[in-house]
């Protein structure tokens, strides 16, 4: 799959690094067991999150919706939105698609990191394309929303918009008891190894869809890398690789190009006797 050249960024977060490296891990063909994980409990703990920035007026929750009213229309009518919509039909895409979207109940989404949609428009953009999916697609349901970044006045527009702000920082460690699409764009690499760490076994993980940075690109940087001190954040995203089918979002122009760039559908296919091997 083309991968871009251009590094990925999230507003107000880290930039995805290009000094890492991969080490491939030889593959037996005897029957494999999942380890066991130990996670501390400090890990474990969900910490309470409310707003930092309470100021706000009736006008900036009015001025911010007709932002977010405005990009949402930009976007319903762009080239961009309707070949996302289009690979998402397409007769590879819609395979991996439908294993989730036969049941009678919705996935819920979960969006992680969405930055400030109040101050940057590339967040508008991202809540603009999570509001149009679940207008577009009858498959998804109940959207829940976090970044510790969110103000009130933020809060207050994304619950309008039909969105649950979460109330306690999860860092990304949601198990996936039942399907659901994690719509996290350019988040830090960190949040993704959590949401795996958190989902270490295969009937967690075959419950997951992930919109997000590209895994393939992660794994690419370590391999033109040269420097290995960063691995441990990412050991399980290189781990699941392997197990992971990946389709690249097409930004079509540069209007949507700083917003969704690097970004892709990831389905992961884990058998019941695999073992995803640590190697970092």
């Amino acid at each position: 799959m083309a991968a871009s050249a251009k590094t990925l960024k999230c507003e107000g977060l880290k930039t995805i690094e290009d000094d890492w490296t991969i080490v491939l891990q030889k593959r037996t063909n005897q029957k494999r067991k999942f380890p066991k994980l130990k996670t501390s409990k400090q890990q474990q703990q969900q910490t309470e999150w409310a707003p930092t920035d309470l100021e706000t007026t009736p006008e900036k929750e009015l001025q911010l919706m007709h932002k977010i009213q405005i990009s949402i229309q930009k976007l319903e009518k762009s080239e961009f939105f309707i070949t996302f919509l289009d690979q998402i039909h397409t007769p590879e895409a819609s395979h991996h698609f439908n294993n989730f979207t036969q049941s009678k109940h919705k996935l819920k989404m979960v969006i992680y990191g969405i930055g400030s949609i109040e101050s940057f428009e590339s967040p508008r953009l991202q809540l603009s394309l999570a509001i149009l999916m679940k207008r577009n697609l009858d498959w998804i349901g109940e959207m829940e929303i976090f970044d510790p970044i969110i103000s009130l006045t933020e809060s207050k527009v994304m619950e309008e918009l039909g969105c649950r702000v979460l109330s306690v920082n999860e860092q990304g460690r949601r198990e996936a008891v039942d399907p659901i699409l994690f719509f996290m764009p350019h988040c830090e690499v960190e949040l993704y190894d959590n949401l795996l760490k958190t989902n270490w076994r295969h009937d967690l993980l075959n419950k997951i869809i992930l919109l997000g940075n590209s895994f393939e690109k992660y794994e690419h940087h370590r391999l033109v890398s040269k420097n290995r001190d960063l691995d441990d954040s990412r050991k399980h995203l290189l781990a699941i690789r392997p197990f992971t089918k990946e389709f690249e979002i097409h930004t079509v122009s540069d209007d949507y190009f700083r917003a969704f760039h690097g970004s892709s559908w990831h389905f992961f296919s884990v058998d019941s006797d695999t073992d995803l091997q640590l190697t970092c």
